[in-house]
């Protein structure tokens, strides 16, 4: 059943910038998924809008956040820096847990490229407060010292044809010690701009959050 849910433009402070951010409510939300985005990406991707949509109408609050500044994502070490990234994650993670509307509902991640190695890594942080993790042609590699404390369940999706991604996402896997799985897109690239992907990675990440971080 579809949800309509009230969309609002929200600031969250992690003690040294304040993080631009949208937050979706659906009418009756059972649990909330925090958005990791990839280099050159924000909260304004229409990839993420759109998983964020599916998302919501299966009631999930949803927050994307920019964990980078403008003048940080023009600086490739900045888009690298999965500790920084990290913590700008775990800020809004604690926002979440102290938001009168979100502070009791089962949290998730969802990353995408180099956020997904932040996502793992803010993940092997938090401990059982992060019930699930969905990364879309994601980085875990890039969060390699973190994954084999990673103890919520994952799902790592990649492109068929994100050759290069497989690899790091296979070797990922491997290192995880939570409950893990791994699903191929057919005919997808990195980006899943090919017709119909993305509603397959929404449709993942919307079943694998139900089934994971509902039960939390």
């Amino acid at each position: 059943m579809q949800q309509s849910a009230t969309e609002t433009d929200i600031a969250i402070d992690d003690g040294t910038v304040r993080l631009p951010a949208i937050l979706g409510i659906p009418a009756d939300p059972h649990g909330v998924v925090l958005f990791a985005h990839g280099s050159g990406s924000g909260r304004l991707s229409p990839r993420n809008q759109a998983v964020a949509q599916a998302l919501q109408n299966a009631g999930f609050i949803t927050l994307l956040a920019d964990l980078l500044t403008t003048d940080e994502a023009r600086d490739s070490r900045r888009v690298f820096d999965i500790p920084l990234l990290t913590s700008r994650l775990l800020a809004c993670t604690h926002w979440v847990r102290t938001a009168d509307a979100t502070a009791t509902l089962p949290i998730g991640y969802f990353g995408a490229s180099t956020g997904a190695g932040a996502a793992l890594a803010a993940a092997a942080g938090a401990g059982d407060q992060v019930g699930a993790i969905v990364s879309r042609g994601g980085r875990p590699d890039l969060a390699a010292p973190y994954l084999r404390d990673v103890r919520a369940p994952t799902l790592l999706i990649v492109g068929g044809n994100d050759i290069p991604v497989i690899d790091l996402n296979r070797h990922a896997l491997a290192q995880i010690s939570g409950e893990k799985e791994m699903v191929i897109v057919p005919g997808a690239t990195h980006l899943f701009e090919e017709p119909g992907a993305m509603e397959q990675v929404a449709a993942l990440a919307r079943d694998w959050f139900q089934t994971h971080a509902y039960a939390q």
